[in-house]
């Protein structure tokens, strides 16, 4: 079964209620949740000697926290 673009905005989306203010902070917070993780992630696999691991975590959660600050930004900015 092929799955058309409004079926996909139905889970992406499911917070089509949701204004976009509320929305966009709840993305912050999921992002940030995530930025979190990673980065004990990363701490762990430094700590354990594991170079590869760790760098690559570390990458990942640079990549999040400039999404996470983007977010905010936007948010701050558009007088949300």
């Amino acid at each position: 079964m092929t799955r058309r673009p409004d079926d996909e905005w139905s889970v992406i989306g499911h917070h089509r209620e949701m204004s976009s203010d509320a929305e966009i902070s709840s993305l912050s917070s999921t992002l940030a949740e995530l930025h979190q993780r990673v980065t004990a992630l990363a701490e762990g696999a430094l700590a354990s000697g594991d170079e590869d691991m760790a760098q690559e975590l570390i990458a990942v959660e640079r990549s999040l926290g400039g999404a996470l600050r983007r977010l905010r930004r936007f948010s701050k900015g558009s007088g949300r």
